[in-house]
């Protein structure tokens, strides 16, 4: 059965493994590797398996995060934000976290 993961997606969750920082911090799963200076990202979603290549101004982005909240990663994904904010302060993350928070994405 073939992948529908790209060499891209795999090389990159792979790299995230090895060095322990981008992916996995002591078996815990991140949800967001960051990609082009906060322009795309990788979202996994643990729920389906599949990592998604989107924009994080897109509204598949809002629609991916929504669908992760709702099955209960939002605290935790919303954590991820603050630290990529802290972590890379010039990238647009506060406003990616500022797009979800008034899409309602965190409430409930």
């Amino acid at each position: 059965m073939a992948s529908n993961t790209s060499k891209t997606a795999r090389a990159s969750v792979r790299a995230g493994q090895s060095s322990g920082g981008a992916l996995s911090v002591l078996g815990e799963y991140k949800y967001l590797i960051p990609l082009a200076n906060g322009r795309f990202a990788y979202v996994r979603n643990l729920t389906n398996g599949r990592t998604n290549h989107l924009k994080t101004d897109s509204d598949a982005f809002v629609e991916e995060i929504r669908v992760l909240a709702a099955a209960g990663h939002g605290a935790k994904i919303r954590s991820e934000l603050n630290v990529l904010n802290e972590t890379f302060p010039g990238d647009g993350w506060d406003a990616t976290e500022k797009r979800l928070v008034d899409a309602g994405i965190f409430e409930g």
